[in-house]
């Protein structure tokens, strides 16, 4: 049997051991946040931003070996996901990882797989 309510779906198991509740809003902000981490260059920003810590643009294009343009663009996805959070100390910018965002998508990842 199944319940549906504006922003969910409750799912009673044929054997009743339980109930799956399946929250669209969560659902819909995991994809975007999958979304963005599943292409191999943001993938590698998000490694040398682990490896690093706090980097600007400019070191990470130079490190990937990429145009200032294409690291910027891939930064932006990841920052509109919330994955990379920014500084701003004078006139740079400062990238970092969101940990606690990351750690949140995982566990959410984490339950759907269970």
């Amino acid at each position: 049997m199944s319940k549906i309510t504006s922003n969910s779906l409750e799912i009673t198991t044929e054997d009743q051991q339980g109930t799956i509740k399946i929250d669209f809003i969560a659902v819909k902000k995991a994809r975007m946040i999958l979304r963005a981490i599943n292409h191999t260059l943001r993938q590698q920003i998000i490694k040398l931003l682990e490896e690093k810590e706090r980097l600007t643009v400019t070191e990470i294009y130079v490190k990937l070996r990429l145009e200032q343009s294409v690291a910027s663009q891939h930064l932006a996805i990841l920052r509109r996901a919330d994955i990379v959070k920014t500084e701003r100390e004078g006139k740079y910018i400062f990238y970092t990882l969101n940990k606690g965002r990351i750690e949140e998508v995982m566990g959410f990842v984490g339950q759907l797989v269970d």
